[in-house]
């Protein structure tokens, strides 16, 4: 018997898209209870107003974090946006208040000395306001100043200090949504999505970890709609369920952090639950060349993605990735014998990183 659904949430990304949005309507007079919040794919999530108040350049308006049923240690949080007319017609600055962690060490895609607010939450508060105020930009510049009242005291449960993220929280986000951690309902969904698969009797799972790894592979393999999974941090348990379900072929489909976590062999992803290795990754970057300086920088690397970037701006490490790509299959083929596997690697922009296919080396 199917268990009861659990509840989605939305990220302190949306959080701040959604209370930029508000202040843009109570700029226009209106004092919005709720917001249309435009998410990176194009649909939209309505997002209850906590309060708003206008202000001699703008306004400030309160959204609160809602986790879902499987809230982290954000949930209930309040995510304060103030938005006030500043600068030349058209621009946009976004910038971190009280709460927002300060950015310390390199390999987070964002910039040194900057506020944690991440790539997609940036583009969302700036789709948002230009789909909004389209009429107030056309006069002047918008200044955003996103802050997390209690985000100095919630940044020490969190991997911020270890990942060099000061004095806050960060505004994340990838999709928008929040899907509930849960080990017996993720599973439930991973196996009746392979249940699928064999009942439209096709033999091939493309095993994802997420939105953005399915949109990447979906641009590459021409395969129908249902033999794409998302397996999330299950990547064990994924692979060993195509086994059970006589699948032929599995694709792992990922990026750099996931993948260097399964190349340890690590089959439960989560970041709660388990670190990237970054002296095995500077042992294999010693095998494709790396000189004892640059394995020394990716020992001390502060995350994969760091990792990524000193293996890609040093240019004499050659098949890096490919060998990490290798190292997850022979991890998973391992714990699915019988089923060719394939993984490919993505970076941030969609381009295939590194590639290993057992069928073309032997290994299934």
């Amino acid at each position: 018997m199917e268990g009861p659904k659990l509840r989605t949430g939305y990220t302190t990304g949306t959080c701040a898209a959604a209370g930029a949005r508000a202040a843009l309507e109570m700029m226009a007079g209106n004092s919005p209870e709720r917001v249309a919040v435009r998410l990176p794919r194009g649909d939209y999530l309505e997002v209850p107003v906590k309060s708003c108040r206008a202000t001699a350049a703008g306004a400030v308006c309160t959204i609160t974090k809602d986790g879902g049923d499987d809230p982290d240690v954000t949930h209930g949080a309040d995510i304060v946006v103030e938005v006030s007319v500043c600068g030349e017609a058209g621009s946009v600055s976004i910038e971190g208040g009280e709460g927002v962690g300060v950015v310390t060490k390199p390999g987070l895609g964002l910039e040194i000395g900057g506020p944690a607010i991440n790539p997609v939450p940036r583009r969302m508060i700036q789709e948002n306001l230009a789909e909004a105020g389209s009429g107030i930009l056309e006069k002047g510049g918008l200044r955003v100043v996103v802050s997390v009242p209690a985000g100095r005291d919630l940044a020490p449960k969190t991997d911020n200090p270890r990942l060099g993220i000061r004095g806050g929280i960060s505004i994340l986000g990838t999709s928008g949504i929040v899907v509930p951690f849960s080990t017996a309902s993720f599973a439930a969904s991973i196996r009746q999505s392979l249940d699928v698969i064999v009942a439209m009797g096709d033999d091939t799972a493309v095993l994802t970890t997420g939105g953005r790894s399915e949109e990447f592979a979906r641009s590459i393999m021409d395969l129908p709609d249902h033999c794409f999974v998302q397996m999330g941090d299950f990547s064990g348990y994924a692979v060993k369920q195509c086994q059970r379900k006589e699948l032929r072929r599995a694709y792992v489909v990922g990026f750099v952090g996931k993948l260097a976590k399964m190349a340890a062999g690590v089959s439960q992803t989560h970041v709660k639950g388990s670190k990237v290795d970054t002296g095995m990754l500077a042992g294999v970057a010693s095998e494709c060349g790396a000189d004892p300086e640059a394995a020394a920088r990716i020992r001390a690397a502060n995350t994969a993605r760091h990792v990524m970037e000193i293996v890609l701006e040093d240019g004499s490490i050659r098949g890096f990735f490919d060998r990490v790509c290798g190292m997850v299959l022979d991890n998973m083929a391992a714990r699915a014998p019988g089923v060719a596997m394939e993984v490919i690697m993505f970076d941030f922009g969609g381009s295939v990183l590194g590639r290993a296919d057992g069928q073309s080396d032997g290994r299934a």
